[in-house]
């Protein structure tokens, strides 16, 4: 009876479906992840910037790739996308894999705030050798998620390099069974982008007409190696924040004929700072000067240009030559108490060191006030660069103080006159108090907005001039005086400086084997066919051997 059953198992090697489960079924089993969710993932990264300034180009080139991901320590040739942490990179390794390697992906940190000091400083100096130089290879930078901290974890684990290897079939085992990453970002080629730089400008006219001017100018953008997270929040947020402070603290005291000063107040913001070379400081000040009506700027007591001077509670005066004895630079000088830090022009540098050397190239009496000691600190163009608590109470703190100074040159006060007249007019000394006072929250205010964005050029300057930062800077500027918007477009026969997208893309990371891994995967299946091929082959003279036999104990019993 059990022999008919035989019979029946036999029959079911005839069909057609188990052949092709026996042969699928195990090869889709070996291939398939383990997690099919965990097989691909999306990100939203940001590419690094790209320039060029006076012909001379700067930053990443490409934006497509697609290559196999692998770490610092396990990536050897040109096919390899070296991911890692921004912080573990070092720059001489940088500096191997912009020769060699065919991409480049850093993570930032999870949270800036736990870094150590030597960490922030060596991101901000890896920032600034990325910059100096044009690279061919893609370059992109992604913000910090648990599953790119898998990634990562599984970059450094998944391949056995000769210094972390035991032996030699443990390095093969390792090799073959671990997980890898293909890499690939989908993007339009690298583009020149339409860009105009603006300045904004409005003036409180003094008590004469023929009065002297002092003009307050900072610029609102901001610089760094990724375009898309260039927050700037020192450099130079504080300083736009700083000049719409002044704007309404002196337009307070100028609404009253009364109490108005006799120096004139110019107030200037401008689009395309340090790193473009303050060309749009420059291309005002062409307009300004060269002009048949150059009565905007035909009498200027001395420039005041504010830059970083959020990142510690005390400033210095940068200038291109020492201010003269008793002149206004040297009394506002003194009104404020910071020391000067005199550093002479250089034209042959590819970018000016501050803002006010463009006055200075007019022969203007002008000078920076900055919370910095050297306009080489990193921090000026760092993704670091973000609003912090303590930020916006020093900034509001040196406001502060710029307002009293200036306010005490322009009256021809001392720091002491208002105390020396409280005993005999409190009133007068409080009156005095509440018009200089900051509003600080204002000034947290601006300081988070102007903070919250990317003020990069390739954005701001893209914008129309009522719409994004701009616009908002000139509405805010409006409240308090009529302001002008003034438009500057790049020569282009000579383009002084050419920005390029795009600065943002899709990264995909689809989780796959190594390549030996499919060689060793392509010999098995070939092996695991040709045994099932011959099982096929000789199963029915397997059958028939076994059946005579059974047949024969049958017939002996």
């Amino acid at each position: 009876m059990w022999l008919d059953e035989a019979d029946g198992f036999a029959e079911i090697f005839k069909g057609y479906l188990p052949y092709y489960l026996l042969v699928a079924l195990p090869i889709f089993i070996i291939m398939s992840p383990v997690n099919p969710v965990a097989a691909s993932h999306e990100f939203s990264v940001y590419r690094m910037q790209q320039y060029d300034l006076h012909t001379v180009p700067h930053g990443c080139r490409s934006a497509s790739f697609n290559l196999e991901g692998r770490s610092l320590t396990s990536w050897s040739t040109s096919r390899h996308c070296v991911v890692a942490r921004i912080q573990d990179i070092t720059i001489e390794q940088f500096l191997e894999i912009r020769n060699k390697a065919g991409a480049l992906l850093l993570v930032l940190p999870k949270n800036d705030t736990v870094l150590t000091k030597e960490e922030k400083e060596h991101i901000q100096l890896l920032e600034m050798a990325m910059i100096q130089q044009e690279i061919s290879a893609p370059v992109y930078f992604a913000q910090w998620t648990p599953d790119f901290e898998d990634i990562l974890k599984d970059l450094q684990h998944s391949f056995i390099t000769d210094d972390r290897s035991g032996t030699a079939l443990e390095a093969m085992f390792k090799t073959v069974s671990s997980n890898g990453y293909q890499i690939v970002v989908s993007s339009s080629a690298p583009q020149k982008l339409e860009s105009k730089s603006l300045t904004l400008h409005g003036k409180l006219a003094g008590r004469s007409g023929a009065a002297q001017t002092i003009v307050i100018a900072a610029h609102y953008d901001s610089a760094g190696v990724v375009p898309e997270l260039s927050q700037g929040a020192d450099s130079n947020a504080s300083g736009a924040v700083a000049v719409l402070e002044l704007a309404r603290i002196f337009s307070r005291l100028y609404s009253s004929a009364s109490v108005r000063g006799g120096a004139s107040l110019l107030f200037v913001l401008s689009s395309s700072g340090h790193s473009l070379n303050y060309f749009a400081i420059k291309k005002w000040l062409e307009e300004q000067l060269d002009s048949t009506d150059a009565s905007l700027l035909q009498d200027v007591s001395f420039v005041m240009c504010l830059d970083s001077i959020s990142s510690a509670p005390s400033l210095t005066m940068h200038v291109s030559k020492p201010p003269v004895a008793g002149g206004a630079a040297d009394n506002l000088r003194t009104l404020l108490g910071a020391p000067v830090n005199h550093k002479k022009i250089n034209l042959a540098d590819e970018v000016l060191a501050w803002q006010h050397e463009r006055f200075s190239i007019r022969r203007m009496t002008a000078f920076t006030l900055s919370a910095l000691q050297s306009h080489k600190e990193p921090s000026r163009s760092s993704v670091l660069d973000t609003a912090t608590e303590a930020g916006a109470r020093h900034l509001a703190a040196n406001v502060a103080l710029i307002a009293r100074a200036l306010a005490a040159h322009i009256y021809n006060l001392t720091d002491e006159t208002p105390r020396r007249q409280a005993d005999a007019d409190s009133e007068h000394a409080a009156l005095y108090d509440e018009a200089l006072s900051v509003e600080e929250s204002s000034v947290k205010l601006w300081y988070n907005y102007l903070s919250s964005q990317s003020r990069a050029p390739q954005i701001v300057t893209t914008n129309l001039p009522n719409g994004g930062v701009t616009g908002a800077l000139e509405r805010a500027l409006s409240r308090y005086m009529e302001v002008t918007v003034s438009s500057h477009a790049v020569d282009k026969r000579e383009p002084e400086y050419t920005l390029y997208g795009p600065t943002r893309a899709t990264l995909y990371v689809y989780s796959v084997k190594p390549a030996v891994f499919d060689l060793i995967l392509t010999l098995a299946i070939a092996a695991y066919l040709g045994l099932i091929y011959l099982a096929l082959q000789f199963f029915p003279r397997f059958y028939k051997e076994y059946t005579n036999i059974l047949v024969g104990r049958q017939k002996v019993q």
